[in-house]
């Protein structure tokens, strides 16, 4: 009689697998699998068109269910294949395992235990990034990886790139991913962050062999620079769509003004000055034209000045879309002041010319820099005001 994993009733009880993407992985594949199936038989391969003998081996695990195909596609097909293989068989969660045997199935319970207390939320294996043995590329990744993460999704956490994970298939359901590579990784844990989803990390040992007897299939320059491009487009619309808001739902939450106020006007570890200043030098960031790139430079700006990075974020918030529109006429009535004829409607004449093209571009940028610093200006002065007068009465 075959004798039930530990883990196996829980598995069947909450709908979870542990799936194994690989792709010649054929040297470390059947450890993986034998020390995995100690915990529960609920396993899926996902064989993303290897070429060494990966079969041979999977023929060796009837137990295990294989999803197969040809040629290669890359870890985030396999991922994205898998997930609805998965959900096709019934299953709500899958534990992602790596096949190159650097993670150890006896972090499995790690991951059992938290999905009781976080059932809606990704949980990512966080590595110890200090251990001996690992590479030195590995570690500036990661800590890239970390940095953007925070500035798509204002989350710090300690291990965004281990492929050591659960992912709660049934909060996911109807999302969308265009990535293939490993950049996918990074896709779906700020989308799924977007939506709502929470992102949890869990502590994993991690094994990294000497350099000599690693197996990787990660290519520096070409997948480096996918990442890349996949971050900037995630920038973009952090910046342009998302943080605006998640901004205007946090004001218009039940106590959150009032949260806003409390925690960022009224404490007193900051000066009048200084929160004032904060809140200028966003209005002004807000409004200076350099779209896409308004806030990470307001949030770098800030951090050398020792502003309130949290009052210049909120108050850069005044370019929210529903805004663009009158900034933008705005600066072009401003920018009259510079110009010799008007060409705020240039654009819309039959004569268009490159020599109006280049006024009207003239016009809008002149205006917005000036618009920007009247505006910041007018908000840091009515802002030091308010606090002087109302900081005072609250505190005799």
């Amino acid at each position: 009689m075959m004798q039930t994993a530990p883990y196996d009733s829980q598995c069947s009880t909450q709908k979870i697998c542990v799936m194994v993407p690989t792709y010649n992985n054929a040297g470390t594949l059947g450890e993986v699998l034998r020390n995995v199936l100690a915990y529960t038989s609920h396993v899926i391969v996902v064989n993303d068109g290897a070429t060494d003998h990966t079969a041979q081996v999977l023929a060796e695990f009837p137990q295990v269910n294989v999803l197969a195909y040809q040629p290669n596609r890359g870890k985030g097909i396999a991922l994205r294949r898998g997930f609805k293989y998965a959900m096709a068989h019934g299953y709500d969660y899958v534990i992602t395992i790596d096949a190159d045997g650097q993670h150890y199935a006896s972090d499995l319970p790690a991951f059992f235990d938290k999905v009781r207390e976080k059932p809606r939320a990704i949980l990512i294996g966080a590595r110890n990034l200090q251990q001996e043995n690992m590479p030195g590329k590995n570690t500036f990744a990661n800590k890239f990886s970390n940095f953007w993460f925070y500035v798509e999704t204002g989350l710090k956490g300690p291990d965004t790139q281990s492929g050591y994970r659960l992912y709660p298939l049934h909060a996911m359901k109807k999302m969308w991913f265009i990535c293939t590579k490993y950049e996918f990784e990074i896709e779906v844990l700020v989308k799924s962050s977007w939506r709502g989803i929470k992102i949890e990390w869990v502590p994993v040992q991690v094994y990294y062999p000497p350099a000599e007897e690693r197996v990787s299939h990660f290519r520096p320059f070409r997948d480096f620079s996918r990442i890349s491009v996949l971050n900037t487009v995630l920038v973009t619309i952090a910046f342009l769509y998302i943080h605006p808001r998640n901004f205007i739902r946090f004001i218009f939450s039940k106590g959150g003004l009032r949260q806003l106020v409390r925690e960022q006007l009224l404490t007193p570890e900051e000066s009048n000055a200084t929160k004032a200043l904060s809140i200028g030098f966003g209005v002004f960031m807000g409004i200076v034209p350099i779209w896409g790139f308004q806030m990470i430079v307001g949030l770098v700006m800030a951090a050398l000045l020792r502003l309130n990075k949290a009052l210049v974020i909120i108050a850069a918030n005044i370019s929210i879309p529903p805004m663009i529109p009158v900034i933008v006429y705005l600066s072009f009535m401003t920018g009259r002041l510079y110009v010799k004829e008007d060409a705020t409607w240039v654009i819309f004449s039959k004569s268009l010319t490159v020599e109006s093209m280049w006024q009207n571009i003239f016009q809008y940028v002149t205006g917005s820099i000036t618009l920007a610093v009247a505006a910041g200006l007018l908000a840091w002065g009515i802002s030091y005001a308010l606090l002087a007068a109302f900081r005072k009465k609250r505190n005799p």
